[in-house]
Formats: C-alpha cells, structure tokens, sequence
C-alpha cells in the first residue's frame, strides 16, 4: 500500500551531557544541558496545540532509575575506541546516584511521560555508541544495542527506532538493529557534505563542510531532501527515513537572517505536502536550552505552517515507527 500523502516527521536526539560529553564542559554549555526538561515540557504542549508529534531518540543511559541500574544494563562488551575521550563509561564514577541529584544523566520520570503520551521513544543507542570510530567492533555494537533494548523494556518501552549517534550512520551495523527488533533508522540526506560517502572528505575539510551545512540551513544548496518513502524503500528490510533538516539553534549573530532558516525549512514541507513526500525535521532538546523563547517563536512558525498544509494538503505529523508501519503494510 503506498502512502497517499505527505508526512512530517520529527526525531530529537535526547541525550543531555551523554551526547556532548566529549565536546562540550559544563562551564560552556551547562545552561542548555540543565534547560532540557525545560524544553522538553514547553514543547509537549506546543505540540499538543499543533497536534505534532515527536520521537524522541533517547540514549539509554537515560533510563536508569539510579547508578546501580546503570551499572546493572551496561555492556560487558564495551566499545574499544581508540579515542579514550569517547567513552562515556568512564563518567559513571563521578555521576550522581539518581536524578534526585543528577538531571544531567538520568531523565526516567520524563521517559515515563514520553511513554504515556502520543509521542515515541526510540533508540540513540545505549551509550551514544560512535558507529564509526575506530577500534570500536560490530560484536560490541550489537551488546549496546541489547542493553539499550533491555533497559527501555525495564520501563515496559519497546523502542522500534535508532537514530544513530553524530548521524554515524555503519551500513553492516542495520542488520544487528533488525535482528533485534528495530525498525527503522534516520539516514542522512543524500549530499556528500551529510553523508558517508563523503566522509573522507568532511575529515580533511571540517571548516569547509561546517560552512557549508552552515549556508544550506538558510540558503536551498542541496535541495529540498524530501523523499519518497514507498520509492526509496523499495530493497530495504529495516527502514530509513533519512534526514531532511536540521533545526538549527538560534543564533543572535545571524538573528537578521532566522526568517532564510525558517523558510528554508517551510518550503521544504510544502514541497513535501504537495508531492506526496516526507519531510524529516531534528534537532536535540539541549539546542533550545538557552535563547528558548526565540528558539520556541521559530519553531511555532514551522508548526503554523504545518496545520496549514495539514488542512490543505492532508500533510500528516506522524512518529518514525508509525511511518514504518505503513511502509511495511
């Protein structure tokens, strides 16, 4: 059964410090980081007035009611990377024993939220895995992943979607996602300067890419990538709904030009609504964490026009699982 109409999909990276704890310190970043439940909450109910809804790619860490359970689901079989500062288990030591005191790495009594709303909760791996790092090996993957599903099934979640860490996305890494269960996954928009083919070069040219991606937010250089998910799914078993935008954070230095980036992204959906296509939207909570009202005022835009396509052109808000399904009927 093809699908008859447009979708929206959003995927937000949830992750807190998890994700930017080889990046990112607390003294630079610390105020988005502690905002997320913040964000979080504000966004539920702006997607209840714009009937939008979200999955939410959750690390599984995240899960943990407290420093034993973390301990308890962790792999055995850790990932080996060459690059000691990627692995996030040598945080635990100095972690908080609960989120009573540490909202920077546990986050279950939202999950149990998330869980009891209209939205899902997929998969960012258990440990924000780097599925392209190297030293790190499939066999060590596919214990993260196990973990991830267990601890979800503590909380009686089934997650079903992987959105993978720095959109890493390691092709032999699919099957070890299908053969426990996991649906579908968020690819990468079909550019070299998003993807893995061009992986080579985005290494030898960082600055380079980063400009690009930077002008491609405001400015339509790699094209609308919108998709259609009947077409592009043709051979695949687990799904991809790949990428179509990130939602990139305000920023005061460029506040003269957020109107592009918004319009970037609204044109994109249209294009979407009136081909029949997918727009995929993502971003992570901390993004908004700090100048939230002007991150909220753009983001209720974007939803202002989806209603109108909705009415429009039967554009439909719809999590990833709920999309695979179709897909596969």
């Amino acid at each position: 059964m093809a699908i008859k109409n447009g979708t929206f999909v959003i995927s937000l990276d949830y992750e807190i410090h998890w994700g930017v704890f080889d990046a990112m310190t607390l003294d630079n970043y610390g105020e988005n980081l502690k905002n997320v439940d913040v964000v979080i909450e504000r966004l539920l109910l702006l997607c209840e007035k714009y009937d939008v809804k979200l999955t939410f790619a959750t690390v599984g860490m995240l899960f943990a009611k407290n420093k034993a359970d973390l301990q308890k689901f962790s792999p055995k079989n850790k990932p080996s990377y060459n690059d000691n500062n990627l692995d996030p288990f040598r945080l635990i030591h100095s972690i908080g024993d609960s989120e009573n005191d540490d909202k920077l790495h546990y986050a279950v009594s939202m999950i149990n939220k998330l869980k009891n709303s209209i939205h899902e909760v997929g998969t960012h791996t258990y440990s924000h895995y780097n599925c392209l790092a190297k030293g790190q090996t499939i066999d060590q993957f596919e214990e993260d992943v196990i973990a991830a599903k267990k601890i979800a099934n503590n909380l009686d979640i089934d997650v079903e979607s992987i959105v993978f860490p720095k959109n890493q996305v390691n092709k032999p890494y699919l099957d070890i996602c299908e053969k426990h269960g996991i649906l579908s996954y968020r690819g990468t928009e079909n550019n070299g300067i998003y993807n893995g083919r061009g992986l080579k070069g985005i290494m030898k040219n960082v600055k380079m890419v980063r400009l690009k991606r930077l002008l491609d937010g405001y400015f339509n250089l790699t094209g609308y990538n919108t998709y259609n998910v009947d077409e592009i799914n043709k051979k695949n078993t687990i799904i991809n709904l790949p990428s179509s935008r990130f939602l990139r954070p305000y920023l005061k230095n460029l506040s003269l030009f957020e109107f592009l980036k918004v319009r970037r992204i609204k044109n994109a959906m249209k294009h979407a609504a009136k081909n029949n296509e997918m727009f995929h939207l993502w971003w992570h909570p901390h993004n908004f964490g700090a100048q939230i009202d002007q991150n909220f005022k753009n983001l209720e835009r974007i939803f202002i026009a989806y209603k109108e396509l909705n009415l429009k052109y039967q554009f439909e808000s719809i999590t990833m699982t709920e999309l695979t399904k179709k897909i596969k009927n």
